[in-house]
Order: C-alpha cells, then structure tokens, then sequence
C-alpha cells in the first residue's frame, strides 16, 4: 500500500474506477436488491450527508498532516544546508592541511545531499544512501584526528560542527520516510466507497444515466491524490526543491 501511495497518478486513476464502479453499483445494483420507498428517502439523505461530511473531515485533516510534513521537509533542507555551510566555516580553524581534507570532503558531501532531493530513481537513490554513508564516516574521522590533535575549545567547536552536520541529515531522512499513516489511508478509500455507493442508491431518475455521477469520485480521487503528492517525497509532482542546498554549491564551488 505505500508503494501505491507513493505513485499518486496510479492511485488517482485506481480510485477513480473504484469510486465509478461504487456509484454504479449502487445506482444499478443496490437499488434492485433493496427498493427504496419513498418514507426511507429522508433517512438515505442524513446517511449520506453524515458520511460525506466525515469523508470531508478525514480528507481535511489528512491534508493538514501531509502539507505540515511537507512544510517539515522544507525546513529540514534549510538546517541541512545552513549546518553544512557552518561547518566549511569552522574547517579553517582545524589547520591548513585537515581543513582542506574537511572542506574537500564536505563539497562531495553537499552534492550527495543536492542528488538525494533531485533523484527519483530506487537503484540512484540507493547508491546515493551508501556514498552518503562513506562521505559521513570519512567527515567523522576527520573531526575525530582534528580533536585528538587539538583537544581545545577550537576542537570541539570543529566536532560539534560536523555532528550538527550529521545530525541534519538524519533528521531530513527521518522526515522524508515519515508518511500519513496506512490506517488514515483505509479509512479515508473505504468511507468514500460507502459515499459512492451511497449516492449512486438515492440518484433519482436520469441523474444515474448521465455525468453527474462522476462528480464525487473524480471529487474524492482528486482530493486523494493530491495528498498522497504531497506527501510522497519522491512520487508525483509536487517535491522539496533544495533551493538552499543549490545555493550553498554554488557559494562553495566559487
């Protein structure tokens, strides 16, 4: 299921035919099984009616969660970027020598970091995650010599540099994998089912024969999908633009 979530254009285009396929069911199906008198009529409406302002709750909130986790991400890469630049800062105080090994490594580092947000592809993704690794281990190791020859003030201030380094890139993968959770996402389909079901049920007369039954499915599968964007990372259209890590490459590179 979150690998169909992660592809909001596929799970827009399922949802669409499922929430059809509901409404005819009721329209046509349903309503040959169940008659429905006109004395239930009023209740079928406060039925759908209730079911389709909890849909509207759950998609509302679900929004809010996806664009809070969005809005998240976006701060992340800038404290990504700002503790990165911070850190080429402070190489100059390790010495002539282990800063320029510091700075060296930190250039490769912020291009690792610049690909991960701009990749889409599992295999470059995965080989980016293992450069990254190394690249960090090899900064920490750095630091680690320029402590032990340098156990002052200016050292520490060097080492915790490169840990608020780390930490910013554990703390933007945190957030990349963090999603709305499945539970959310089963609620949300099978109550816009029962919606769809619901009014294809209590259309009247030529309502079930023409367009009008498509409006709440390609309503709801719009509404849907447009979360699932925002809250995929690396799927759909919407993405975190390393606005600041592009301007810190740049800055650095000259």
């Amino acid at each position: 299921m979150t690998a169909f979530v992660d592809h909001p254009e596929v799970l827009f285009v399922v949802l669409l035919v499922l929430f059809i396929g509901a409404v005819a069911f009721g329209a046509y199906a349903l309503r040959r099984i169940a008659v429905l008198p006109a004395e239930d009529r009023e209740d079928l409406n406060l039925i759908q009616t209730s079911t389709l302002t909890l849909l509207a709750l759950l998609v509302g909130f679900s929004l809010s969660m996806a664009v809070n986790r969005y809005d998240l991400r976006k701060t992340l890469e800038e404290s990504e970027a700002n503790a990165i630049g911070t850190e080429y800062s402070r190489a100059d105080l390790a010495g002539a020598a282990a800063g320029a090994k510091i700075k060296s490594a930190l250039l490769h580092y912020t291009k690792l970091r610049l690909a991960n947000y701009r990749t889409r592809s599992p295999e470059e993704l995965a080989k980016n995650v293992r450069d990254t690794a190394n690249v960090e281990t090899e900064l920490w190791q750095l630091v680690t010599q320029v402590a032990k020859e340098q156990p002052t003030p200016i050292g520490a201030l060097v080492v915790a540099g490169m840990n608020d380094v780390l930490n910013s890139q554990d703390y933007a993968e945190a957030a990349r994998i963090n999603h709305i959770p499945l539970g959310a996402w089963y609620l949300m389909i099978i109550i816009a089912l029962l919606g769809c079901v619901v009014q294809g049920y209590g259309a009247k007369g030529n309502l079930r024969k023409g367009l009008l039954i498509t409006i709440l499915p390609v309503t709801v599968a719009l509404s849907l999908a447009l979360i699932a964007d925002i809250d995929s990372p690396k799927g759909g259209l919407i993405h975190v633009e390393p606005r600041d890590l592009a301007r810190l490459m740049q800055s650095l590179e000259q």
